[in-house]
């Protein structure tokens, strides 16, 4: 009878202290109160990875992924809180941290392990192609950009999320810097009223159909999302353009206008240099104050070919309206 007082009481302490945030909870206590585990109080993991300890969780507690009430949650429902991804660690809070938790999501532990934690909850439309993504076959983990302990995770928040894929995508990082670019990185400019972009607004980065992990299955119905006007069709089509937007612009960024991938006229002339008009190849010689060619100033060729996306005026087949 007095053994099923102290439990009983145990328990309600427990319960009690679980309501008011993290406090000193030892495993002992909790062994104490029940013969049975079933699973570790988040209180007790905080005792040792609370806000002034060198591995801090805390911030864990305000996320999506604390929502008692969503059953979905690894807080909520039947789940074990932070053990339902560290697995079972009764022994590495019994020896205060001197031995591992059931679970570890550090080098002992491969990608392909930590993935397959993380993807038993989140296996939705969004990760369908994941088996077979670039990110997933070249060994990243999912939490090699995301950080599930803080509240706010850089790389789902719009001005921080290109600084974490920059981590590994130096190139991009350096065509951002560029002077002509999509408003990827923050303006310096305080007028400025261009709505910042993320990666994620073409790339997916769980996989998908398209190439380098396009949203879309190709470049060119991407680029339409936002540039609905060069979509067309059209009466007179631009080759280049219907084939691929890439052909003439660099999606990152360019030091040439309107993120071209070679300064016009003589990235027209990379395909228009036959016997017919434009018949000579331009050079500096054109440029003033040494010459001034038409075709070289002000637009160059779009002085006239200013439809040069497609134009569907019945005189337009050179693409001049």
């Amino acid at each position: 009878m007095i053994h099923t007082l102290r439990t009983h009481s145990l328990l309600l302490i427990l319960f009690g202290l679980a309501c008011m945030g993290p406090v000193a909870v030892t495993a002992d206590e909790q062994a104490a109160a029940g013969a049975e585990y079933t699973g570790m109080a988040p209180q007790i993991c905080l005792n040792c990875h609370g806000e002034t300890s060198a591995r801090p969780a805390h911030e864990m507690l305000q996320t999506s992924m604390a929502l008692k009430a969503d059953p979905n949650s690894p807080f909520g429902g039947e789940n074990h809180a932070c053990e339902t991804c560290h697995g079972p660690s009764k022994a590495h809070v019994m020896a205060q941290g001197k031995e591992p938790p059931g679970f570890r999501f550090d080098e002992t532990t491969t990608a392909e392990q930590k993935n397959e934690t993380c993807i038993s909850c989140h296996e939705d439309e969004s990760r369908f192609h994941w088996p077979g993504a670039t990110h997933n076959l070249e060994g990243v983990a999912c939490i090699d950009c995301h950080s599930v302990h803080k509240a706010d995770d850089p790389v789902l928040a719009l001005e921080t999320q290109p600084q974490v894929c920059f981590n590994c995508h130096k190139k991009q990082r350096a065509e951002f810097l560029r002077q002509s670019r999509h408003p990827v990185q923050a303006s310096t400019n305080a007028y400025s009223h261009t709505r910042m972009l993320a990666c994620t607004y073409c790339h997916n980065p769980h996989g998908n159909d398209g190439p380098s992990n396009l949203k879309r299955n190709t470049v060119n119905e991407t680029c339409y999302d936002c540039h609905a006007e060069k979509r067309g069709p059209f009466l007179w089509e631009h080759q280049p353009v219907r084939e691929d937007c890439t052909n003439c612009h660099s999606p990152h960024g360019s030091n040439y206008p309107n993120m071209l991938v070679a300064r016009t006229p003589w990235l027209c002339q990379q395909c228009h240099a036959a016997g017919f008009h434009p018949s000579s190849v331009y050079s500096g010689d054109d440029v003033p104050p040494l010459g001034a060619a038409q075709q070289v100033v002000g637009k160059d060729c779009l002085n006239c070919h200013n439809q040069v996306h497609g134009s569907n005026h019945p005189s337009g087949i050179r693409l001049t309206r």
